[in-house]
């Protein structure tokens, strides 16, 4: 077993560089878990606005809507100083300026007559008051078309309950991907960087020219070299997947074996453990040299993080983006992962996109691992 316990050897010289990726790995993944939390309690949160209410009216009206903008935001009621408001707004001590002006209420219900108003240009929040608004005034034309008098359609638009909305999730995850998906979606930055950088420095060792033809001088047959070779890179890459999945059961162990795609979940992580091992073993081969490896290690983890969704949802992605990166396994194990945060139930179309998914991935894997087997033996018979 000295081609293994080579292996092992070498693994512990990079002990710190594997250590260090992994806090990086497990850092990342605790802050997207609290950056994911404080996002889905914020998610349907209404925003609150500072509002100005200035009043020349004086009507019933304009008092209902001064108090049904109340209830949704801070809004102070102001007098009509042209400066000053505008000071406020520079400052952002108000966002919304809503003017009512003398006789309002009567043209208003009479007519089309439409509020003074000032916001920030482009602001998604004053849209969102224009639309209250806009609610509130077209309630008391109707109330008004009904019979009601002024105060008696303020009392019954300002008493309306809000409208209660139940979300029924036919995907069966009510909506929302379960948080341990972010965690799944950082595993191929994990394998990649790891098995890349400290499988490619081994095999970077064993493949110089001198250490070779010790090798092939001595009395352990190539099969049974390759054969070490194979169970300590194999053995490695379990171990590094291994710990991976301890940290996932630590951070959201009942949760996660609760989820009836633990297999599928599995399943993924584990293809793309084989697609590392054989892009790392590709790595290996291609170079000697330490500084080269390690950029080309990291072109390949941050660069198919970025372009296949590691790093950036996929759907924030350009389309021209998304055609470059399907020629890449990263994306596939993305895509199966989305399709499992997606779907709690895995039936039909769906299991058939997943099983794609991992059937591409197992190509990219064998093309690599073949293009690397050609690399190796060009450098064998260079020798």
């Amino acid at each position: 077993m000295t081609i293994f316990k080579g292996y092992m050897k070498i693994t512990k010289q990079n002990a710190a560089i594997i250590i260090l990726y992994l806090v990086v790995f497990f850092g990342i993944t605790l802050m997207i878990q609290s950056s994911v939390k404080s996002t889905m309690n914020d998610s349907y949160t209404a925003h609150s606005v500072k509002l100005a209410f200035v009043d020349e009216d004086g009507g019933e009206m304009a008092k209902g809507l001064m108090q049904y903008l109340e209830k949704y935001h801070q809004v102070t009621l102001t007098e009509n100083n042209k400066e000053e408001l505008q000071e406020n707004m520079f400052y952002s001590n108000i966002e919304y300026i809503v003017k009512i002006p003398a006789g309002f209420e009567e043209k208003c219900l009479d007519g089309d007559e439409k509020l003074s108003v000032t916001k920030i240009p482009g602001s998604y929040t004053s849209f969102y008051v224009d639309q209250q608004i806009n609610s509130f005034l077209n309630n008391m034309k109707t109330y008004n078309a009904a019979g009601y008098t002024v105060g008696e359609a303020v009392k019954a638009v300002n008493e309306a309950k809000e409208p209660s909305v139940t979300m029924l999730a036919s995907n069966g995850n009510a909506g929302e991907a379960p948080v341990y998906s972010y965690y799944f979606q950082y595993i191929p930055y994990l394998l990649l960087s790891i098995l890349c950088y400290v499988l490619g420095n081994i095999l970077s060792v064993f493949h110089k020219p001198d250490i070779q033809k010790r090798m092939q001088a001595s009395a352990v047959s190539a099969r049974r070299q390759n054969m070490e070779a194979l169970l300590a890179a194999s053995v490695f890459g379990l171990v590094l997947w291994g710990i991976s999945m301890a940290g996932n059961l630590i951070l959201y162990g009942k949760e996660f074996l609760q989820s009836k795609n633990v297999p599928y979940y599995i399943i993924n992580s584990l293809i793309m453990l084989v697609v590392a091992l054989s892009l790392a073993y590709m790595v290996g081969m291609i170079t000697n040299n330490t500084n080269a490896l390690n950029g080309i290690v990291n072109i390949l983890s941050l660069g198919m993080g970025f372009l296949c969704g590691v790093f950036v949802p996929l759907e924030l992605l350009g389309k021209g983006v998304k055609t470059v990166a399907q020629f890449l396994p990263v994306y596939w194990y993305v895509k199966g992962n989305d399709l499992l945060a997606e779907y709690g139930s895995i039936t039909g179309n769906v299991r058939t996109e997943i099983l794609q998914a991992f059937g591409i991935q197992l190509v990219f894997a064998a093309a690599i691992l073949c293009i690397a087997m050609v690399i190796s033996k060009r450098k064998r018979l260079g020798t």
